[in-house]
């Protein structure tokens, strides 16, 4: 096992030989899309990221129902709040420093 300035990755515990997992398909949104997650995930509802981007709350549920399709799309469904959490850490739109 290697460990990197005293920390074990998830990396160093895979057998010798296996097989390192394959990119996960990432949709793609647009920057406005992504803006307007992540103002959602910061949030306690629609109206206040609405509140804070000048839009309205029906903008935001439609924002959120596309990148919802288009996660669905390449076969990652979001369906929660968690997910789109998820989904926005994995490809790198966020990162847990931020929260």
């Amino acid at each position: 096992m290697i460990r990197h300035n005293g920390v074990t990755r998830l990396a160093d515990y895979r057998h010798p030989g296996e097989a390192v997992p394959a990119p996960l398909p990432r949709p793609n949104l647009s920057d406005r899309e992504v803006e307007v997650l992540l103002a959602w995930l910061a949030a306690e509802s629609k109206e206040e990221a609405a509140g804070r981007l000048f839009i309205s709350a029906s903008t935001v549920s439609t924002h959120l129902a596309r990148i919802r399709a288009k996660y669905t799309g390449v076969g990652r469904t979001a369906p929660t709040k968690t997910h789109l959490f998820a989904r926005a850490l994995q490809d790198g739109y966020t990162s847990l420093d931020r929260w």
